[in-house]
């Protein structure tokens, strides 16, 4: 069984009587290693990427989100926000409204949603370090009601919240028909102070506002009702990192906990769930560019069919001994598969080797650079993250396809060979 292996390590560690076939040989394995290290570096950008996003997602959704399944509001009145609070576990319990309105500052306007939440919500950390002016903000005083925008939509509305009394003129619907479509008639308006400003995932900073729950509640003409009730867990420190194993074990518990309490009437959905569509984007984007680079990397395959073919065709002497020995043509077929495949494994090692350092480099060093520098970027290198499914994938990948092309290619050229053979005769 060792006996093809050997003789195939043989072929390739020794030096064959053309040098032409050494140097393609060397040309497949280096082909072979270029393309594995572009997949695996590639492909750890792409979960580097995945993972800012993912953090600053974490950084501004709740932990659970429950909204009704039927409707759109929640009778706060029946709701059991109080047995909510009482598991353990769970850290806070907000009512909160969500609404589709007009922002407006002078000439400037711009559609976008208003998230009406309790005084209470800047004691979260990770909403609070969202906030670009200070680590702290204030929705409301007894004299007057704050708004805090996303940068986009300060940017949009043309806000500086370093000039005194900057404000968002806000318009939302009336509930029930309107005699007439006008701004008087047909929407309620209200005026928020805006002296603060959040930064989080680009979608969420163009289109939200954050306000008071009870303006928003009379703006609205909603009396005792929420949109949502947002429910934040205890965490153990890692604020805007992915959770760890422990604390998603915990979630699941606390999830399933909440959807005993409340029934069928409603639905409790974790971070993925919110922006489910999101989440499954980036796996597509990552599978695509997987896709990209596997075709990439049979192309330099062609180089190891190549290789192959020559040295089937140099080794024909070496072939007949054999044969004259009592070797089958299985036997000869299973010595330069297996040199195929060595050829596409050695590459394949080798490329994963220099991946997995060039990945590690960057991402402790961070030598790869966004921009000059300047810091107008959230992150300032390119993201990278290892991901060992990653590694296995690729190794897997690259020894299918060494597998198919050293099989196809030893079959047809000893095939050739022997009809040559033949005809000679």
């Amino acid at each position: 069984m060792k006996l093809p292996l050997f003789i195939a390590q043989r072929y390739l560690l020794a030096k064959k009587s053309h040098n032409l076939i050494n140097i393609v040989t060397w040309i497949s394995i280096v082909s072979i290693c270029v393309a594995t290290f572009a997949m695996i570096f590639v492909l750890s950008v792409f979960n580097g990427f995945n993972v800012v996003i993912s953090d600053m997602i974490h950084q501004f959704s709740p932990d659970l989100n429950i909204s009704p399944n039927k409707g759109k509001t929640i009778k706060l009145a029946d709701f059991p926000l109080d047995k909510l609070k009482e598991i353990q576990g769970v850290d806070f319990v907000f009512p909160t409204i969500t609404e589709d309105v007009l922002f407006k500052n002078s000439n400037k306007q711009q559609i976008g949603q208003v998230k009406g939440v309790p005084p209470e919500y800047n004691q979260i950390s990770r909403i609070r370090g969202t906030i670009l002016n200070d680590t702290t903000f204030t929705i409301s005083n007894n004299n007057y009601n704050f708004g805090v925008p996303g940068a986009g939509m300060a940017y949009f509305l043309g806000i500086n919240v370093y000039q005194p009394y900057s404000n968002i003129q806000v318009f939302a619907p009336k509930r029930g028909n309107a005699s007439s479509f006008s701004l008087d008639n047909s929407f309620n308006s209200g005026r928020l102070l805006v002296t603060d400003v959040f930064s989080t995932q680009q979608e969420i900073d163009e289109r939200l506002v954050l306000a008071p729950f009870s303006w928003l509640s009379d703006l609205m003409e909603y009396d005792e009702l929420a949109t949502d009730v947002e429910v934040f867990v205890e965490s153990t420190g890692q604020e805007v990192n992915k959770p760890t194993s422990s604390e998603t074990r915990g979630l699941k518990n606390i999830k399933k906990e909440i959807k005993e309490i409340l029934g069928d009437d409603y639905k409790v959905q974790d971070q993925y769930e919110q922006q489910e569509t999101l989440y499954k984007m980036m796996k597509a984007e990552k599978l695509a560019v997987y896709l990209i680079l596997t075709f990439v990397l049979i192309m330099a395959t062609f180089n190891v069919i190549g290789s192959l073919s020559m040295l089937i065709i140099d080794k024909r002497k070496d072939i007949n001994v054999l044969k004259a020995l009592g070797a089958d043509k299985k036997l000869i077929r299973k010595i330069f598969i297996n040199e195929g495949l060595m050829i596409s494994v050695v590459g394949g090692i080798l490329g994963l080797i220099i991946g997995i350092i060039a990945v590690l480099i960057q991402q402790h060093f961070g030598i790869i650079r966004l921009g000059n520098g300047d810091g107008n970027y959230i992150i300032e290198a390119y993201p990278v993250a290892l991901e060992m499914a990653d590694v296995v994938l690729v190794f897997i990948t690259i020894t299918i396809i060494g597998s198919v092309a050293a099989y196809f290619t030893a079959n047809k050229s000893i095939e050739k060979m022997e009809d040559v053979s033949l005809n000679a005769r």
